[in-house]
């Protein structure tokens, strides 16, 4: 038996979270067992945990979109018992039962081994957020953005995605601009690497279809209003990531960056994103990224907190990264 989470409907069709007891033999299909040690709290699992987004897509579901943990038991060719792995995306939480448990059972092909220098637990202080942050400096790097091309943005700067993403950028140079809507929280920015801290209520106030060029590259969790104001803010041939929607699914903008000033937006895909490009960045952040940094952005929890931990998250009261103890967690 192994604790989980579990999301269910009720006979009224109401969705109701709780932790439950499960036997192995109630996990999905997938041919790798994993003893979960570490997982985290995102938004996107926030979302699914309070009923707040449509992101469970059948039930009953066990969420958590990521975790890292030991091979029990597997049939892959390419993983063995006793192997340390991670898992991000491929739709657990979502459609395949999630790293919110003592047990995940999943497809070999989801699991990328995890990098010698992080132990599980710190894997899952940069979890799919972290991920998700190096997948954008990435992307920012491709299209040629260097730090001699001027200074980065970064919104949501105090959450998951964006505490990574100042560690990075300012780890490689780059002079980065933090969006906050937590004033109190820059000098925690500034110790991850923010060189400016902008309130996010100043960057809501640009709204013409161009404004004054001030950005070579950007980093966006927020979507919506943040980012049109982020495009039509960017300098000449500046280059816009976007990877989440805290703000809204909409984009109230205009094609006049992206024809006048040759503004390129790359959207950011964490959840399908190839297996060589996933190993490729657990490979940079193995690089660039100081562990012992790591403890000041973490928020540390047991499986019992979560539900309490992901109404926190959405209401803005949590920052950085949340982690979740589990089974024999190192």
């Amino acid at each position: 038996m192994f604790r989980a989470l579990l999301i269910e409907k009720n006979a009224d069709g109401d969705q109701v979270v709780h932790e439950h007891s499960l036997a192995e033999d109630q996990l999905p299909e997938g041919d790798v067992t994993v003893r979960v040690e570490w997982s985290s709290l995102n938004y996107k699992d926030a979302l699914a945990i309070t009923g707040k987004g449509p992101i469970v897509r059948s039930y009953p579901m066990v969420p958590g979109i990521d975790f890292a943990g030991t091979i029990e038991a597997s049939s892959h060719p390419g993983l063995f018992v006793g192997q340390h792995v991670v898992l991000n995306g491929w739709g657990a939480g979502e459609s395949h039962w999630g790293g919110l448990a003592e047990r995940a059972r999943v497809p070999g092909d989801w699991l990328i081994p995890l990098p010698s220098a992080f132990s599980a637990r710190q894997a899952m202080a940069l979890g799919t957020a972290g991920y998700t942050a190096m997948l954008c400096v990435r992307a920012l790097i491709r299209e040629g953005v260097t730090p001699k091309s001027g200074p980065i943005v970064v919104t949501g700067a105090s959450g998951g995605v964006g505490s990574v993403a100042l560690m990075l950028l300012s780890r490689l140079g780059y002079q980065v601009t933090a969006i906050t809507g937590h004033p109190e929280e820059e000098p925690a920015l500034r110790e991850l690497g923010a060189t400016d801290i902008l309130p996010r209520q100043a960057l809501l106030r640009l709204t013409r279809p161009l404004e004054k060029a001030q950005w070579a590259g950007a980093v966006d969790v927020a979507g919506a209003a943040v980012l049109a104001a982020l495009c039509a803010s960017m300098q000449y041939h500046g280059v816009v990531t976007a990877c989440g929607l805290a703000a809204g699914m909409d984009f109230p903008a205009t094609v006049a960056p992206f024809i006048l000033r040759g503004v390129t937006l790359v959207g950011i895909d964490s959840v399908q994103c190839p297996k060589e490009e996933r190993l490729a960045a657990w490979q940079q952040l193995a690089q660039l990224i100081e562990p012992e940094k790591l403890n000041g952005i973490i928020t540390e929890i047991s499986l019992s907190d979560v539900k309490k931990a992901a109404s926190d998250l959405l209401d803005g009261e949590i920052r950085g990264r949340i982690l979740v103890r589990l089974a024999g967690s190192r």
